[in-house]
């Protein structure tokens, strides 16, 4: 399941995961026996060593684990694919140079240049060959776009080999526009639908972050299949609320 995970998001397939931000391994092994098609480990807003990033993987066995970057840079890329997830999600991605970074830096040569090492993604050398001969085809790169740079650049962005989906983050998107927060505001859809129309005409898969159903709903029906909704931290405080509130309610 894992490994056909790029296959799955290139012929177009709707992905479904939450975002993960609390450290414990026994969250991924809750999340992923719910059914999800990936989980989204944050490494960019939560605090996740790559270790622990390790651990999450492990724990969430067969459901493929894609890593936000801390930021777009070599070795946290190669770290995140070195303990096992099938993909990275690059913030801030703003020009078409910046891509074509991530993707050399996610890609074995020869079309990359991606370090080679001995970790668990190769088995620990007992699955080396192996491993070496299938990750170029089976590593998803996925761009944020989060900015009104990435939003003028977007034409460029989606020319370059290699990128597998573009992920819109409205809030930071909102906030580089100076209507932090705004997402309905007229200015930041216009963004969107920016991004969404060239990623579309080019055949680009788009993705999305929603903290609830709701709020991905509009897009999954605009034709996004990248679908991030929820957040551990919030799942689990809505949830225990709704209990709390029904507990308290019962009259005697």
């Amino acid at each position: 399941m894992t490994q056909e995970f790029r296959q799955r998001l290139l012929t177009g397939e709707r992905l479904i995961g939450p975002m993960v931000t609390l450290g414990a391994p026994e969250i991924a092994e809750i999340l992923s026996k719910v059914g999800f098609d990936w989980l989204f480990l944050d490494a960019e807003h939560a605090p996740f060593d790559a270790l622990s990033l390790q651990r999450m993987i492990q724990a969430a066995g067969e459901t493929p684990c894609l890593v936000r970057l801390e930021a777009s840079q070599e070795v946290p890329i190669k770290k995140a694919l070195d303990v096992g997830a099938v993909g990275v999600i690059a913030p801030m991605v703003n020009t078409a140079e910046q891509a074509a970074q991530v993707v050399s830096w996610s890609r074995y040569s020869p079309l990359g240049t991606r370090g080679v090492g001995l970790s668990r993604a190769h088995g620990y050398g007992l699955s080396f060959s192996e491993y070496m001969e299938t990750a170029n085809d089976s590593v998803a790169v996925i761009v944020q776009a989060e900015h009104i740079h990435a939003v003028g650049n977007i034409e460029e962005i989606v020319q370059v080999e290699g990128i597998d989906g573009v992920l819109i983050g409205p809030y930071d998107l909102s906030a580089s526009l100076g209507l932090l927060g705004q997402i309905e505001h007229p200015d930041v859809v216009a963004a969107v639908d920016q991004v969404t129309a060239v990623c579309q005409q080019a055949g680009v898969p788009l993705g999305v972050f929603g903290v609830s159903a709701t709020a991905v709903q509009p897009y999954i029906k605009k034709g996004y299949t990248l679908i991030t909704t929820g957040v551990d931290t919030l799942l689990l405080s809505s949830a225990a609320n709704r209990l709390l509130e029904k507990v308290r309610s019962v009259t005697i």
